[in-house]
């Protein structure tokens, strides 16, 4: 197998013309392991490695998946050479190696969110910007079926001129160091699909509870879009991912409405006066379609096509910046007890 690295207009580093992509994983936890599964499944790709901070645990994701296990990081890039390397670490542990694999000039797939802190947000695209690396982030929803169906009517003016937007999800709590974990960690989905369906978010209202144990494990957040079309974003760590209808979304516009109903279940689109109603639901035989799991699978497709051409990524991390430069306004609205301004998002978010 032959690779080369060279520089290219768009900023980036080209990453193959021929053969497998090496991919190392770090991160030997849960999601992980989906992307262990994903990398190690495709016939383009190689696992060349997974790195984790327990040997046990590390050894046995290695063993599953017929890859090496690394503790060291320097050790991994240094033996695996990777040509493209899979972050998935602890949610408010992801600043300080996802900066040094940057400075080291790998291009990496990162998950969300990006960073907890906007300064580090910035140090990290600074770094990718100086080194040239590929740099992505696994914004998984925008994948869905349902989704994409939903852009795809939204870009073809079905709906007319949008009106308002609905994010709704909920589920168990992830608890960690962040008393605002629900909204940067989970609610960052939220904000990216709002301005992937309905461009602009220009200012934010936000209420927080935290009834339950200490973090503000709900928020409810009234959004202006620079459309003229307002919308809400309901988030909550004090529900259940059993229930139904834990996700919903609804885009209604002036000629027609999208709901998509727990990110891959369904999709329905009503046209404005009309009792009758065009859905979509995974067939029988698709079980791709309604996998949560599998909108991660079609987004590292496109991932890899953009690597191998050196195009820029399907979502840049720079997305990642703007869903955390939201969720601050929020919380800065929520402390403040007013409406808050958020600046223009940057080309590239």
């Amino acid at each position: 197998m032959t690779s080369r690295t060279t520089a290219h207009p768009t900023g980036h580093k080209t990453g193959h013309t021929s053969g497998r992509v090496r991919v190392a994983v770090v991160g030997a936890g849960g999601w992980g392991r989906q992307h262990a599964r994903i990398f190690a499944g495709r016939n383009d790709t190689e696992l060349v490695g997974v790195l984790g901070r327990s040997p046990e645990r590390t050894a046995a994701r290695a063993q599953e998946y017929d890859t090496t296990p690394y503790t060291d990081l320097d050790q991994l890039l240094e033996a695996a050479k990777p040509d493209l390397v899979s972050v998935c670490l602890p949610n408010e542990d992801h600043f300080e190696v996802t900066l040094r694999l940057l400075r080291a000039g790998t291009n990496l797939l990162v998950e969300k969110p990006l960073v907890f802190d906007l300064d580090e947000a910035d140090r990290l695209l600074a770094a990718a910007a100086d080194s040239g690396s590929f740099f992505a982030i696994n914004f998984n929803h925008r994948y869905a079926e349902p989704f994409l169906r939903a852009k795809a009517a939204v870009d073809a003016g079905e709906l007319g001129r949008l009106t308002f937007l609905t994010w709704r999800f909920g589920g168990e709590a992830n608890r960690g160091r962040s008393p605002h974990a629900n909204l940067i960690e989970t609610q960052c989905h939220g904000f990216d699909l709002l301005e992937h369906l309905g461009g602009p978010i220009e200012s934010v209202t936000a209420q927080m509870g935290n009834a339950t144990y200490g973090a503000y494990s709900t928020v409810a957040i009234a959004l202006t879009f620079t459309s003229g079309a307002v919308g809400t974003l309901l988030g909550s760590y004090d529900s259940s991912y059993a229930y139904p209808g834990t996700q919903q979304v609804e885009v209604n516009g002036t000629r027609g409405r999208v709901v998509v109903d727990d990110t891959v279940r369904r999709f329905t689109f009503s046209r404005a006066g009309d009792e009758t109603r065009t859905v979509w639901e995974a067939g029988y035989f698709n079980d791709e379609a309604r996998s949560f799991h599998a909108t991660f699978d079609r987004h590292v497709d496109e991932v890899l096509a953009a690597f191998r051409e050196g195009a820029p990524p399907p979502v840049p991390a720079a997305a990642g910046r703007r869903a955390l430069q939201l969720a601050q306004a929020a919380i800065s609205s929520y402390e403040s007890g007013r409406r808050v301004q958020t600046p223009e998002p940057t080309p590239g978010d």
